[in-house]
């Protein structure tokens, strides 16, 4: 599903007012009656008289609001407007729309210092938030934020039109302060800021409006960010046969753990195994042999020279390559330390495999003193960072990477010459060339130790299978975040373990 920006929305809008002779009249007329129509079903749900207060901005949104509030009038219900500004202040359709409704007789209050608005709030039962749009960049500042922490104070159910006010449509930021809404109707296509934390939290549930922007005008378009959704997800799976035998299912080798994190081998282990992979086999240091073919039965293992500190040593370094030789895909990095010897091989690794390659955790630290060593790779590669792994191969601040996950993900594979997967809640998947996916599942329990190792086993497992580079990043995260979800609907999120997404996984595979 096609995730649009600000600028993007503008585009299209004026091209279906130019272009095709759609007024934009005639777009605010369609976008403010499927508001009311929302609105008008959510208070007939309501045990109260359902008083319905639109509270209306200066821009095209606050028209939007006009144009609901007077098809919530013509329906008999009781709505009042208050503008957050002065009314000489409104142009275009926004203006003409004000004037449609104060010659019905609607009640509209003008209050451009949002002063009196809590009277008005007492006495609603539901709020129509169209102070602010999708076009908002800077900081909410005056009457608009006065009035956006009135709404969240007085905790009524709040309708957003477009977007929460407060929220960037292109990132998902919180522009100072923000409307808290149950509900978001969002028209023509849903925005990026909608699915992109901390924004996503505020929006509530999210709905598309057609308001008859022509479709082929919409698929001409290059939208390059995009929802991963189940549909998409299972499109992206490698196909499988009924006589297929193990190593058409994909051989795998996965370079990971040390004393002390043999947890992460074995979670990337079986995360592998577990989304199809036919052959599994774990390079890891010798005396932790034993541990792991106790922890994986159904993982071969390549038992490897080791530092003194039992991490895996540079002499491995040749082996690796011969049995990758073997493997259509590696995976690098889940608990191999940060031992520099360690780092050393790994760095070599990187640079001479030709498979397809996977890398995270201390595979990612290897190359945070040298992130170049990424761009000389010749074969494909998918890195899965988390923000502060992201931050050490970038140089970005942390807080710079979380304020724009999108634009850092898809600045970082531009760079670095691969997909990236940036890891968290809205998990953002990006390549080289722009595009950009944002996950759409997974839950607060995946903050727990062993998540991201099982999605390195996911991922490369689907590689290994013959899905693109792309696709196996996508569909495996999304498939890894479903069984996330499923393992939360058993136990809940609290207390979620890494283990339990293993269960759920090949369930999830077939859920679409």
């Amino acid at each position: 599903m096609k995730l649009a920006t600000s600028e993007q929305m503008r585009t299209l809008d004026r091209a279906t007012i130019e272009g095709y002779g759609i007024p934009g009249v005639v777009l605010m007329e369609n976008a403010g009656r499927a508001v009311a129509e929302a609105a008008a079903q959510t208070a007939a749900a309501m045990a109260s008289d359902g008083h319905i207060l639109v509270l209306c901005g200066r821009g095209n949104n606050g028209g939007d609001g006009f144009v609901a509030a007077r098809h919530l009038h013509n329906k008999g219900l009781s709505v009042e407007i208050c503008l957050l500004t002065e009314a000489d202040k409104l142009s275009g359709e926004a203006a003409a729309n004000y004037n449609i409704a104060r010659q019905m007789g609607l009640t509209i209050r003008e209050m451009p210092e949002a002063q009196g608005l809590d009277d008005c709030l007492v006495a609603a039962d539901l709020v129509i938030d169209a102070i602010l749009g999708t076009g908002i960049s800077g900081e909410v500042r005056g009457a608009a934020r006065t009035g956006i922490e009135a709404v969240n104070k007085a905790n009524l159910p709040v309708i957003a039109v477009d977007i929460p006010s407060g929220v960037s449509a292109d990132t998902g930021a919180i522009l100072g302060e923000a409307v808290e809404a149950q509900r978001t109707l969002t028209f023509g296509l849903a925005k990026v800021g909608h699915y992109c934390y901390p924004g996503c939290r505020y929006c509530g549930e999210i709905e598309i409006v057609d308001i008859s922007l022509p479709a082929d005008l919409v698929a001409a378009q290059q939208i390059p960010t995009n929802l991963a959704t189940a549909a998409e997800a299972s499109a992206m799976l490698p196909a499988r046969w009924a006589d297929m035998h193990k190593g058409d299912a994909g051989r795998l080798l996965i370079v990971a753990g040390s004393v002390g994190m043999t947890g992460a081998a074995a979670l990337a282990g079986l995360g592998a195994a577990r989304s199809g992979a036919g052959l599994v086999t774990l390079a890891i240091p010798a005396s932790l042999n034993d541990i792991i073919e106790a922890k994986c039965t159904e993982v071969m293992t390549l038992p490897l020279p080791e530092t003194d500190q039992h991490s895996l040593a540079p002499p491995a370094e040749e082996e690796i390559q011969q049995f990758a030789d073997g493997c259509a895909a590696v995976a690098l990095g889940p608990g191999i330390s940060q031992v520099p010897a360690t780092a050393q091989l790994a760095r070599a690794l990187i640079a001479q495999l030709p498979q397809p390659l996977v890398i995270d955790a201390d595979g990612l630290n290897a190359c945070a003193a040298d992130p170049q060593i990424l761009t000389q790779r010749s074969g494909p590669t998918i890195i899965t960072p988390h923000p502060g792994e992201l931050s050490r191969l970038t140089h970005k601040p942390i807080s710079a990477i979380q304020q724009d996950r999108v634009g850092a993900a898809r600045q970082a594979a531009d760079d670095l010459h691969c997909i990236v997967v940036l890891k968290g809640a809205g998990t953002v998947i990006a390549t080289p060339d722009g595009e950009a996916w944002i996950n759409s599942t997974g839950n607060s329990g995946m903050a727990s130790g062993g998540v991201g190792d099982v999605l390195t086993g996911v991922i490369s497992a689907l590689l290994a299978g013959g899905a693109s580079p792309l696709a196996a990043a996508v569909s495996g995260t999304y498939y890894h975040g479903l069984a996330s979800d499923w393992a939360a609907e058993h136990s809940g999120e609290r207390g979620l373990v890494a283990s339990d997404l293993l269960e759920q996984l090949p369930a999830a595979f077939t859920a679409t």
